[in-house]
This record gives C-alpha cells, structure tokens and sequence, in this order.
C-alpha cells in the first residue's frame, strides 16, 4: 500500500499559516521521510462564497504549489486531486502539466476530473452542462499531445496548427488518474486512465459532487470488479490500474480511531486498492506534522 498526504490547505478549518513557502516545506519534507509517496492538492479558481462557507478550503494553484514542493523534495510524487480538463484548453493542460512533469523530473501524477461546481464553472465562462464532453475531449487530446507531440491535435473549439514541443519526461505519457464514482468515470479509466480515485461516500455527498454514490466497501469492491473487467474487455492489464480512496479521519492518540484506520486500509487493499490518501491534523503546522511522524509508526510502517 502506497500514502498521499492531502495538504492540510485543504482542510476547511485550517489556518492561512498552511500558505506559507516555509510551513509547504516543512510539512512535505516531513511527509517524505515519513514514507508517504506523494503530496495531492486540489483546484478550485473560482468557488462561490456558499461553497466556501459549507465545507470548502482555501486552495493554490496545484501546478505552481507542486513546483514549489517539486524543488523542495527529492522523490515524493506529486498529485493533483483533481485537476479540472474541462476548465481550460487541452494545450494549456498538457502544457503546464508537462512542465510539472519536467521539473520535477517525472514525479507527476495527473488526478483530472470534470468538477462540478456549476457556479465556478459560470465564473470561468465554460458552459457547466458540456463537462463531460470536455473532459472526454481533453482526454484523449492530453494522449495524443503528449504521445506524438509532432502531430497538431484539433477539437470542437480549439485547433493547432504546429508541434507543441514539449515531451514530458514520464513514458509513455504523465500518469492519468481519474476522478468519478459511476459508469462513465470507469468508461474513461478502461480507454485513458492509469489510475482511479473514487469517494466513498453517502449519496447526499455524492449528489453535492455530481456523481454515483460508493456507500461502503462492499460497493467499492463492487465498482472496481466491474472496473477490471471493462479494462480486460477493452484488452488492458486490469493490474496496471491503481485505485486510491481516501481514509476516513482519525485520531493518532486514540489507540482505537488508529485500529479503525487499519481496518479500513486492510479492508479497501483486499478490494483492490492500492493507494490510500490521509487526511492530517490540520489544527496548525505543528499539528500537522507532528500527526506525520505519528502515522509514520502507527500506520505507515506498521
């Protein structure tokens, strides 16, 4: 089982300190010792003020937060979770995510997604309802581009008419996570995907984001049985795909919130996941990474 640590920036309640260039390196440095194997950041340009109020956090752009903690850190992978295709140009994508991929020397993995914030998506000027279609779109122009980067790409509202220049140094293209709990999400895993990062959830949550509920592990396993036949169907390795879920919050000092934290990891593993991401203490900086040497006993190494 492989960690990522989700920023404590992405904490509602967490304090602006997480912001700091000195308190990034602090937290990722230690989360590399510790044994974690990537740091994710999430995108949010231009939430409402009821999302913010309801349960969102404050974000930076992952692309120039993960340079930074790129130039900072030797081997921890560097995740977006999620990067929104439809927000933007896929040439625009491929190239900031390719030079992520470059300066950090091939540690990116690009989790993407559709989003699904109606009011973000008015802000930005793109057309909420054509999400899925823009994600389908910059799916398979993000392969091509970065696969045969001499052959201009053309979509429904872009066309280039020169080579983009740019080869990533992962091969044969930047890991593509995707993000998403129902049917489409595991259509799009079976054509483009190298990973997939599912919620388990409730089905109010999973209403709030626009996508199937997962309620339980039961039903996790369910999705990522009916996720490696498609890939079989489609002539894919269904072992090459990893799965990452995220671990419900516990308490490092409570001996059983740690048990239960175990359980979970034991019990998602055996259904195929193979990435799980943690959640820290994001009270202050010292919280946080005092919870990462913790966990660094308690759960990485155990």
């Amino acid at each position: 089982m492989k960690y990522t640590l989700e920023y404590p920036s992405e904490l509602p309640t967490a304090p602006d300190d997480f912001l700091r260039p000195a308190v990034i390196r602090d937290v990722v440095t230690h989360a590399e010792a510790a044994g974690f194997s990537a740091v994710a950041l999430s995108e949010h340009p231009a939430p409402s003020r009821k999302w913010r109020d309801n349960g969102g956090h404050n974000t930076l752009d992952p692309v120039a937060a993960l340079s930074y903690i790129a130039g900072v850190t030797s081997h921890l992978r560097l995740m977006t979770n999620l990067y929104v295709l439809p927000f933007r140009n896929p040439y625009l994508s491929a190239k900031a995510l390719g030079s992520l991929d470059i300066v950090s020397g091939g540690r990116l993995i690009a989790g993407v997604g559709a989003g699904y914030l109606r009011s973000e998506f008015g802000a930005l000027g793109v057309e909420h309802g054509r999400r899925a279609e823009l994600l389908d779109e910059a799916l398979d122009a993000l392969r091509r581009i970065w696969t045969q980067p001499q052959t201009p790409v053309a979509g429904a509202d872009f066309a280039a008419v020169g080579p983009m220049w740019l080869q990533p140094p992962s091969q044969p293209r930047v890991p593509l996570w995707l993000g998403g709990n129902g049917r489409a999400a595991i259509r799009r895993i079976a054509h483009h995907g190298d990973g997939w990062m599912p919620i388990i959830a409730d089905a109010e949550m999973a209403a709030a984001m626009r996508t199937e509920a997962i309620e339980n592990l039961d039903q996790f396993g369910d999705a990522v049985n009916r996720m490696r036949h498609q890939l079989a169907a489609a002539g894919r390795d269904p072992d090459f795909i990893d799965v990452q879920v995220p671990c419900p919050k516990f308490d490092v000092d409570d001996v059983e919130s740690v048990r239960r934290a175990r359980t979970f990891i034991d019990d998602v593993e055996r259904r195929g996941a193979t990435w799980v991401l943690l959640h820290v203490d994001g009270a202050s900086p010292q919280a946080a990474t005092r919870f990462i040497d913790t966990v660094e006993k308690a759960i990485i190494d155990r």
